[in-house]
């Protein structure tokens, strides 16, 4: 893998130091806003993002369970693959060990209505 297939978004440098609710619709800086702002993209073109979770004031699961579940269910993401292809960089192993099992669970876990 080389460098030029490999984006980084810092979430605390780039989007906010206080990552907000599930939807878009529950207030600002929310996992749905992030995830179509920094994660769809790239992943729709094959490219291997890394994420820097450092920096905030700390995460609820909707935010993190709709950001990376999410683009799993949105783009229909192989589970192995969207492992191998969503990287994340944290001194708090719990929120690494949270994106893993959202991403490993994201196909049963239906979209929640609000």
């Amino acid at each position: 893998m080389t460098t030029e297939n490999i984006v980084r978004i810092n979430v605390a440098e780039q989007f906010t130091k206080l990552p907000g609710a599930r939807y878009k619709n529950l207030g600002p800086s929310s996992g749905e806003e992030f995830r179509e702002r920094f994660l769809v993209d790239p992943l729709r073109k094959g490219y291997t993002v890394v994420v820097c979770l450092d920096g905030v004031r700390g995460y609820g699961s909707s935010f993190l369970e709709e950001a990376f579940g999410g683009v799993v269910r949105e783009l229909g993401l192989d589970i192995p693959d969207a492992l191998a292809r969503i990287k994340i960089e944290t001194k708090m192993k719990s929120w690494a060990l949270d994106v893993e099992e959202y991403i490993r669970l994201a196909k049963d876990t239906p979209r929640q209505n609000v």
